[in-house]
């Protein structure tokens, strides 16, 4: 009868959770405010700005585009065809490159024992994936008053890729925000990769006009795949022999689960750092 009386009242536990879930989204809250304020302007509108940057960049581009007279590969529609590859190349990009900064533009939030180093890293994802599901649906507004048909031919195909493409940013985010909080030069260093995930995914030029070689040495890059992944979802047709979703997948859910073992063995040496 003694250890029956140990056992919590579920009411009592079911308590217990709902304090603790609260607690957390209250200091989720005051990372992400104090994140805002402190990037933009001192300012919650200055917010703006995020969603602004991806699609600043694919209107110059595709300006660029229509200037040079290029043509799309697959369709009659430019703009569409290039706005498929753009957006889940800069989503990575855009997400995993600001997350990688997060702990070291956050490090004073860390004297408050109830803020965890997961706490600011996840808040500047939510950050940042709300600019990028901004983004998009500025894209997508911007595309229908062009007359281009945004919508996919396998929208199911196309928001499976996009998840993981962002689990894909989340995972490699976390890993480079954790290394930046101990060596704080790799956050340069990954920003310059970015350049080289970008320019290999596919997104800014048609990789399938190059040799097989060149093709194969890009499918490296995880990014590629979710450019393959979301153009095939949009044209009937679109080569899809280097397309590998398992890979793309694969990587997405390791670099996860690499991220956070890394932050729970090196949490001592970040606090220390």
């Amino acid at each position: 009868m003694s250890d029956f009386n140990h056992v919590a009242p579920p009411a009592a536990h079911y308590g217990s959770v709902q304090k603790a879930l609260m607690q957390k989204i209250n200091v989720m809250h005051a990372v992400i405010m104090r994140d805002i304020r402190s990037r933009y302007f001192n300012h919650g509108l200055g917010f703006l700005i995020v969603p602004l940057f991806p699609v600043t960049h694919v209107a110059v581009l595709l300006i660029v585009y229509s200037v040079m007279g290029r043509t799309s590969a697959f369709g009659d529609d430019l703009r569409l065809f290039f706005a498929t590859g753009l957006m889940p190349a800069l989503a990575f990009t855009y997400l995993s490159r600001f997350m990688s900064v997060s702990l070291l533009t956050n490090k004073s939030m860390m004297a408050f024992p109830v803020v965890r180093l997961l706490d600011i890293v996840l808040a500047r994802a939510f950050l940042e994936f709300m600019g990028i599901i901004i983004a998009l649906l500025i894209m997508f507004v911007f595309l229908l008053s062009f007359g281009s048909d945004p919508i996919p031919t396998y929208p199911s195909k196309a928001l499976a890729a996009l998840f993981f493409t962002v689990l894909l940013a989340l995972g490699c985010g976390i890993v480079a925000s954790v290394i930046s909080a101990i060596a704080p030069m790799f956050a340069m260093v990954y920003a310059l990769s970015m350049i080289i995930f970008y320019l290999s995914s596919g997104a800014p030029i048609y990789l399938h006009s190059f040799p097989e070689q060149v093709i194969y040495a890009c499918s490296w890059n995880p990014v590629f795949h979710a450019v393959e992944w979301i153009r095939s979802a949009y044209y009937l047709g679109y080569p899809s022999q280097f397309l590998d979703r398992m890979y793309l997948i694969g990587c997405a859910i390791g670099s996860v689960a690499i991220g956070l073992l890394m932050e729970r063995l090196l949490r001592p040496q970040i606090l220390s750092s």
